[in-house]
């Protein structure tokens, strides 16, 4: 699948081989095994060369995708709508956002939120990469000047919070085990050393080994019932919902990315996962192809995630597709905002609100998951269609 993918700049592609060299040595440490797990974090996290914290370009034209806040700054200002509900039900008024790409969420929302005139006591930004953090930097002090001072950075997560917590595909990007099922025996997944690797190449393969008693049992629990069947779990997502909902003294995750719940994710015709990774405006299914310039990604399990929720005691307060949340949080009223339906700015304006919300673009694939801490919230954003229903059903 390489093949038919850009080929990277030469300063590129020496940047892939370092990593591909870093994974290479960890495989042969382990015995010339490691679980796809291990080489995804590597792949997007290692410190210096992952995807994720090297330094290139992601997010935008000149990268490998476009999020929605890049599609349109009305996707942060209806947003806005609902994260000024959860401040309004807090004390402290915060917000925490997880992984903010290149700052653009948060840049409209402070500048719709001061709008409302219900700017967060702080905005907190979850962020590994020290050259994304200078983007998100730049971009709010460019158009959110306003609140620039009220943003900081953070290393870890706090202690405690209490307001908004925002995750905007970011779970999807959380290492996964992937896991297989033949007859009646699961294996994990992994990554070996190909024979070109073996000879100085970068090439990967995958391998298998027998799965943990922890993998087996989540697989055995959530997989249909079929003799061959493959896909993911992701304990770590679990995890940290969790541990953020531990944190949460009032206020409310808000969690946005693509997936499903569990009885569509375990599908019996989804048999081979879910995994898919981005380079340059591509979607493709190698992980192997270009270490350090590709994405990886996972679809959500929205079933898994909400019952992390529930066992940190937070209440699951509504669940529904990205198109429904954005029209009960008034996306459409900032469209008719923008200018007369026959102007040049309304109709420039449309086109990606209609990517936002179609069926057949991000509207139904993207969901909304809202995890409170605090009882008494406003969520316009649920009431055109909640479907938190669905979390619980069974295959």
């Amino acid at each position: 699948m390489e093949t038919a993918l850009p080929i990277p700049s030469d300063d590129a592609r020496a940047h892939s081989e370092r990593l591909a060299g870093l994974i290479r040595a960890e495989i042969d440490t382990n015995g010339g095994y490691v679980s796809f797990s291990r080489y995804m974090e590597l792949a997007l996290y290692a410190p210096g060369l992952g995807y994720y914290v090297a330094g290139a370009a992601k997010f935008g034209g000149a990268g490998d995708f476009v999020t929605a806040p890049g599609m349109s700054r009305l996707f942060g200002r209806a947003l806005a709508a609902q994260i000024a509900a959860i401040l309004a039900a807090t004390t402290r008024r915060e917000i925490v956002e997880l992984g903010a790409g290149n700052g653009r969420l948060a840049a409209d929302l402070l500048s719709a939120l001061a709008q409302r005139g219900a700017l967060p006591s702080r905005y907190a930004i979850l962020e590994p990469g020290a050259e994304l953090r200078e983007r998100q930097r730049a971009t709010i002090e460019r158009h959110a000047p306003e609140a620039a001072d009220r943003v900081d950075w953070l290393d870890a997560l706090p202690a405690s919070i209490d307001g908004a917590v925002i995750g905007n595909e970011v779970l999807d990007a959380l290492p996964v085990h992937v896991v297989a099922r033949h007859g009646g025996s699961f294996h994990e997944r992994g990554v070996t050393l190909a024979p070109k690797a073996r000879s100085g190449g970068p090439a990967f393969a995958w391998g298998e080994r027998p799965a943990d008693a922890r993998l087996a049992a989540l697989a055995r629990a959530r997989f249909p019932e079929s003799d061959e069947y493959t896909s993911e779990l992701n304990p770590a997502a679990e995890a940290l919902v969790q541990s953020l909902g531990t944190r949460l003294e009032g206020g409310a995750l808000l969690l946005i990315d693509y997936g499903f719940p569990a009885a569509e994710y375990y599908h019996p015709q989804r048999s081979m996962g879910t995994l898919m990774c981005h380079y340059r405006h591509r979607s493709h299914g190698d992980p192997f192809a270009w270490p350090g310039l590709t994405d990886i990604t996972s679809h959500v399990d929205f079933s898994a995630i909400a019952a992390a929720g529930t066992r940190a005691k937070l209440t699951v307060a509504g669940y529904t597709t990205q198109a429904a949340f954005l029209l009960g949080c008034g996306i459409l009223d900032e469209l008719s905002a923008v200018g007369a339906p026959e102007s040049i700015s309304y109709i420039k304006a449309a086109a990606p609100v209609q990517k936002l919300l179609s069926p057949a673009e991000m509207g139904e694939l993207f969901k909304v998951l809202a995890l409170a801490r605090s009882a008494n919230i406003a969520w316009p954003g649920f009431a055109l269609g909640e479907r938190s229903h669905t979390l619980s059903s069974r295959r």
